[in-house]
C-alpha cells in the first residue's frame, strides 16, 4: 500500500511475513454492523509501514525576505546535516541552539528583540566590558617575550640594547680580557670552541671601543659554554646543568660572580627550562648584534647553538631584528639586522570558517 496524501510524508505499508512457525499464526477482526445485524470475520495482516521525506525543490515562497548570504547559510548546513560527518552535524547544531533569532515580522522588516534578549546582550556586552583588545594582548606578549631587557622606543638602534644593563655594570668590570689584548698585539691565535668569536676576536680587540667590545664577546663565549656543557635533564624539554667545578673549570678565567650571574639568569635549582634556553638564545642573538654593527651573518651563531636556520631566525625576530639572504656563487648566506623600527613577531589571527 502506498499513501501520498501528506504534503511533506510518503508512506508505505508492506504485509509483514512471519518465519517459522509463526508463519501459520493468523489474526482475525471481527466486525458487527448494528443496523443489519450482520457480523463479518476479516483476517488482519500484520503491516509494516514506513514513512520517507518526501523529497522537492524549495519554493521561492520559502527563501523568500532572506538575504544572499543568509541564503548560502541555510544552503550549507543543509548539505552539513546531510553529508557531514558527526562533529560537523555537532557543530550546526550548536550554531543554530545559541543563535538570537531576531525573526521577522509580516513585512520581512527584522521584529524588534525582546525584553528577555536585551537582557541577554547587556549581560553579554557587561561581561565581555574588560576583555583585552587585540593591541593590549600583543603588548602582554611583547613584554613576556623571552628577549633581554630594552628600551623598545629608541629613536636609533645602538640604544635598544644596552649591555651594561642586560649584562649588569658590576659582572661586566669583572670580565678579564687582558689575555685576549696580550695575543692579539702579538699576533698569536687565540683559542675558543665558539666559531663567532675566534672569527671576530682579532677585528674586534683592533676596533673602536675595542675594551666593552671584547668584554661582551668574552661573555657571549661564556654563555655558549654554559649552555653546550649541559646535558639532558630528567624532564622531558629540559637540561641539567654542569656542576660548579666543572662550570668553573670550562669556563676559565670567569670570575665567580659572572659564573654565578649566568647559573641564576638561565637556569632554575640546576634546570635549564625551555624559557631558560629560549633567554640564553636570545641574548646571544643580541650580542652578536652588537658586535657585528647590528648586521649579522647568522652562519656562525647558528652552529655555536646547534639550532636550524629556522630556528636561528626565529630568535632573531624575536629580538625584532629582520632577517634576509642573499646568494654568494652557490652558497646562500643569511643575515638577520636590527634597525629601527623594531618588528616583533604578530599574534597570528585564525582564519575565519
Amino acid at each position: 500500500l502506498h499513501s501520498t496524501s501528506h504534503h511533506t510524508l510518503d508512506y508505505t505499508a508492506r504485509e509483514d511475513r512471519a518465519k517459522g512457525t509463526e508463519s501459520l499464526l493468523k489474526h482475525y477482526i471481527a466486525v458487527f454492523d448494528p443496523t443489519s445485524g450482520d457480523l463479518k470475520v476479516i483476517e488482519a495482516r500484520k503491516m509494516v509501514v514506513r514513512g520517507l521525506v518526501r523529497s522537492r525543490k524549495a519554493g521561492d515562497a520559502e527563501f523568500a525576505g532572506l538575504t544572499e548570504r543568509e541564503n548560502r547559510t541555510e544552503a550549507r548546513d543543509a548539505l552539513g546535516q546531510a553529508f557531514g560527518t558527526k562533529k560537523a552535524k555537532r557543530a550546526i547544531d550548536s550554531k543554530k541552539e545559541n543563535a538570537i533569532d531576531q525573526g521577522r515580522s509580516q513585512d520581512g522588516t527584522p521584529r524588534k528583540l525582546g525584553a528577555a534578549d536585551l537582557a541577554l546582550m547587556d549581560s553579554i556586552k557587561d561581561s565581555t566590558a574588560n576583555m583585552a583588545t587585540r593591541d593590549e594582548l600583543q603588548a602582554v606578549l611583547d613584554q613576556a617575550r623571552p628577549v633581554p631587557k630594552g628600551n623598545y622606543q629608541a629613536e636609533d638602534v645602538e640604544d635598544v640594547y644596552n649591555p651594561r644593563e642586560i649584562i649588569g655594570t658590576e659582572v661586566l668590570n669583572a670580565i678579564p680580557i687582558f689575555d685576549w689584548q696580550e695575543k692579539t698585539k702579538k699576533g698569536e691565535p687565540i683559542e675558543v670552541v665558539s666559531r663567532f668569536v675566534a672569527n671576530r676576536v682579532s677585528r674586534v680587540a683592533a676596533g673602536e671601543n675595542a675594551s666593552l667590545r671584547l668584554k661582551i664577546l668574552r661573555y657571549y663565549l661564556w654563555l655558549i659554554i654554559f649552555y653546550n656543557s649541559a646535558r639532558m635533564g630528567k624532564e622531558r624539554g629540559t637540561k641539567s646543568i654542569a656542576q660548579r667545578d666543572k662550570l668553573r673549570e670550562q669556563m676559565t678565567p670567569a670570575p665567580e660572580v659572572v659564573i654565578e650571574n649566568i647559573r641564576r639568569k638561565f637556569s632554575d635549582n640546576g634546570v635549564m627550562r625551555k624559557l631558560h634556553m629560549d633567554l640564553l638564545f636570545t641574548h646571544c642573538c643580541v650580542f652578536a648584534s652588537i658586535i657585528d654593527s647590528f648586521d649579522v651573518d647568522t652562519y656562525d651563531i647558528k652552529e655555536d647553538l646547534k639550532l636550524e636556520q629556522k630556528q636561528i631566525n626565529q630568535y632573531f625576530q624575536e629580538t625584532g631584528a629582520r632577517t634576509r639572504q642573499s646568494k654568494k656563487g652557490d652558497t646562500t648566506i643569511h643575515f638577520a639586522k636590527l634597525s629601527i623600527p623594531l618588528i616583533f613577531p604578530r599574534l597570528r589571527a585564525h582564519r575565519q570558517r
